[in-house]
């Protein structure tokens, strides 16, 4: 065997104008073969829209209200403190039951924690006392009787 058995090969491709690369036609025949195809938005494309006041920033500057989550009352932490306690659990031990981490039980007694019905639920069907609605601290089965 010599080492001049290689054959010098070259490819010559047509490439198509950026117009027919940015069609969807030519994006979607890429596509099927297999061809890399790389798309990216711009943003505000083609306009000065960086400095651009809008009517609500000016009604933002002039905001003064303090807004801020509702937080669990007072009063529900301790009614879950005491079903817990009169269940004989810790926290963890009730986290563990309603699947929740220790911590959210500790935020919902201390009145950090923002209301998220489907813990509240847990909780009360775990301690059995309400902690929803008007009657706080009643057993979940007493209450007014739907007929």
């Amino acid at each position: 065997m010599a080492e001049s058995d290689w054959d010098t090969v070259t490819v010559l491709r047509k490439k198509g104008s950026a117009a027919q690369s940015k069609s969807k036609q030519a994006i979607i025949t890429a596509q099927r073969k297999g061809e890399e195809v790389e798309t990216s938005k711009k943003w505000a494309a083609g306009q000065n829209k960086q400095h651009v006041i809008t009517k609500n920033t000016a009604k933002l500057d002039r905001e003064t209200e303090e807004l801020s989550h509702q937080r669990v009352p007072l009063e529900v932490g301790k009614v879950i403190q005491l079903g817990r306690q009169n269940k004989g659990l810790t926290q963890k031990d009730l986290a563990t039951k309603i699947n929740e981490k220790p911590q959210i039980i500790a935020e919902y007694e201390c009145g950090k924690a923002i209301p998220n019905n489907q813990v509240m639920g847990k909780i009360e069907r775990a301690i059995g006392l309400k902690l929803r609605g008007k009657e706080i601290g009643l057993p979940l089965d007493a209450g007014p009787k739907k007929k």
